[in-house]
């Protein structure tokens, strides 16, 4: 059997004493589900390099260390298909999604995503490890996506994006000016009675809260903002910005006229980039991810520029040549 690099723990002075699972508890912050699988793992929780139950008491000096099993995503199949790394450790992989893929294997999407990229790329390296992204974005949205190449560090991430301490920016462009320099959107989200796969503000909704900053406004035709997220919804942003009036140029499900039916934002003919290629996506980047790092290095943050056809969009914004 073989495992990822142990996570290890000194116990200091003034846990000497403490019960072993509240260490691992409280002080390495493992979720009971990790630690009931840990129980069941050989060399899973050691104590100086010995096997140990959760309930002795451990002395100031002693060396805690958890032991995962190495486990990789038998069912996606590893396709050689480009993509840009931002960070890699033994905890995570950080990389910059493109506009139109899709993260994960999905009926009648097997092939061509994210996760057969990167099973590809890991298996080149001779890494033995399970595709689990720690959130997601949608197929048009590009930017900062986190992998967790543990079961821990998918556990400690999700536990701070539950509790609202991630730190999720992105950057929109948006019809119409928006006339506020920034405020916050407060709509509660749920999916359309008539439409299942498209989300609406109702307010029989969950709880769904957007801050939003304009950084550029191009005349009455758009504007440029950036976004933080302080829940996730499905697609929040989207409906959120669309619900003040001011949806995402490229987007065609949350586009919507005076009378509330979809339309798309902007033709394709009229949606170009400054090369002259349309744009064939929603105007919508991820470009920010900040949270704890789970090896306990402390706050990290990671960023992805702006991508070409949303700066060819930009520049043709800028110039008054959007037609």
């Amino acid at each position: 059997m073989s495992y990822y690099e142990p996570l290890a723990y000194i116990v200091p002075s003034e846990e000497d004493g403490m019960m072993l699972k509240n260490i691992l508890r409280n002080r390495m912050q493992l979720s009971r589900k990790l630690l009931s699988r840990l129980k069941l793992t050989p060399e899973g929780i050691t104590v100086n390099g010995e096997r140990k139950y959760t309930s002795v008491r451990v002395k100031a000096g002693d060396v805690v260390e958890v032991r995962m099993e190495e486990e990789e995503s038998e069912d996606i199949l590893p396709q050689d298909i480009e993509f840009e790394v931002i960070d890699e450790d033994e905890h995570l992989l950080i990389v910059n999604k493109p506009a139109g893929m899709i993260v994960h294997p999905t009926h009648g999407h097997y092939m061509n995503t994210l996760a057969n990229a990167v099973v590809h790329y890991w298996r080149q390296r001779g890494e033995k490890v399970r595709f689990r992204p720690v959130h997601r974005l949608d197929r048009e949205t590009s930017g900062v996506l986190a992998i967790a190449k543990n079961p821990y560090a998918h556990q400690f991430i999700s536990e701070q994006m539950q509790n609202g301490a991630v730190d999720k920016w992105y950057m929109a462009i948006v019809r119409g000016s928006v006339r506020e320099n920034g405020g916050t959107i407060e709509g509660p989200i749920d999916r359309d009675p008539e439409s299942p796969h498209v989300r609406i503000v109702t307010p029989t909704g969950y709880p769904s809260v957007t801050h939003y900053e304009v950084l550029e406004r191009y005349g009455e035709e758009a504007t440029l903002v950036r976004l933080k997220l302080e829940t996730g919804r499905t697609h929040q942003i989207r409906v959120h910005m669309n619900h003040i009036g001011h949806p995402l140029l490229g987007d065609e499900m949350y586009g919507t006229d005076e009378e509330g039916r979809r339309v798309a934002a902007y033709s394709a003919d009229s949606n170009e980039t400054a090369e002259g290629e349309t744009l064939g996506r929603h105007a919508l980047h991820a470009s920010t991810l900040g949270f704890e790092h789970p090896s306990g290095r402390g706050p990290v943050r990671f960023e992805a520029a702006l991508p070409p056809d949303l700066t060819g969009l930009l520049a043709r914004l800028r110039s008054g040549h959007l037609e």
